[in-house]
This record gives structure tokens, C-alpha cells and sequence, in this order.
């Protein structure tokens, strides 16, 4: 049984240890050993995750199975009708338990408590990822493609995948 709550600032530590236990077995097959840790530093030191919730306006959540936490996501509002999931993982023991559906409707739901009319979710997918179908089945689709540098010579190469929330 899953539960959720809002993290806080002081969650940034607890955050940086849960991807540290996804993050190799997220990309290790996809990028390089170099780009990992690059991309790791950059988005989960504990100051980063600080500054993306205190200036950058992303929400993240902690997901807890059975009390102890598995799984995180964060949302990031982009125009009044649209948000990114800006990341949604989970811990490798619990893949495949549906966690990552609970994600998805929970970030739903709570886009929905204040959000009265139809509203667009958005996810950046790397494109070597094999969730792109677990997000298909969910209802997300393909809308486009990037390319994001991210500094050190480093490429995102993204789908760029949307779900229209109806009422």
C-alpha cells in the first residue's frame, strides 16, 4: 500500500538518497558514466533540490510503501493550464508494483485541487527509456522531440510527452 505526502525543504538529503539508488539503474545503460554523475550533481545535490523548490517553483513528493519512502515526483507549473512532471522514480525493488501509476494519479489529483477546468501534464522521457511505453499506457503521447543542452557538452535528447486532463 502506497502513501504520499508533500516533501519540505529539509527533505532534500532524503531526496538525494533515493536518486542515488535510481539513478544508475535509470541511465546507466543509456549515457555515459561521465554524463551520470554530471546530471546527478547538477540536479540532486542537496542545494540544487533546494533551489528548484524555494526559486524555481517545483512541488515534489515523497512516496512511501508500507512507510518507507520508495519513490519521488515533482511538478513544475509551465503556463496557467499545463504542468511537467519534472521527475517522476522509483526505487528498482518497487518497478513493476505500480508505484509509478500511483505517481502519475496522485500528481493528477492534486493538479485537479486547484485546478477546476481541463488541463494539459507533461513529461520529458530520455528517448532510449524504455517507460516511453508505460507512459503511453497511461495516456501520455508522443507531441515532439529535444535536444537540451545541459552544459560540459552534455545532451538531453527527450520525447517530449503530453496528456490532456479532462474534467
Amino acid at each position: 500500500m502506497f502513501s504520499i505526502r508533500t516533501a519540505e525543504i529539509k527533505d532534500n538529503l532524503l531526496i538525494n538518497r533515493l536518486a542515488s539508488q535510481v539513478w544508475g539503474a535509470t541511465y546507466g545503460s543509456i549515457l555515459t558514466p561521465e554524463q551520470l554523475e554530471y546530471m546527478f550533481d547538477a540536479m540532486y545535490a542537496p542545494e540544487s533540490i533546494t533551489k528548484q523548490m524555494t526559486e524555481l517553483g517545483h512541488t515534489y513528493f515523497i512516496v512511501y510503501a508500507d512507510d518507507e519512502p520508495c519513490a519521488y515526483f515533482s511538478l513544475e507549473q509551465k503556463e496557467p493550464d499545463t504542468y511537467i512532471f519534472q521527475k517522476i522514480y522509483a526505487l528498482p525493488q518497487t518497478q513493476g508494483t505500480g508505484v509509478g501509476r500511483y505517481m502519475i494519479e496522485q500528481g493528477i489529483a492534486y493538479l485537479r485541487g486547484f485546478l477546476p477546468t481541463p488541463f494539459k501534464v507533461m513529461l520529458y522521457v530520455n528517448r532510449e527509456n524504455p517507460a516511453i511505453g508505460f507512459y503511453e499506457h497511461l495516456g501520455f503521447h508522443i507531441a515532439d522531440t529535444r535536444d537540451h543542452h545541459i552544459g560540459n557538452g552534455y545532451y538531453m535528447n527527450d520525447y517530449i510527452m503530453e496528456m490532456e486532463v479532462k474534467e
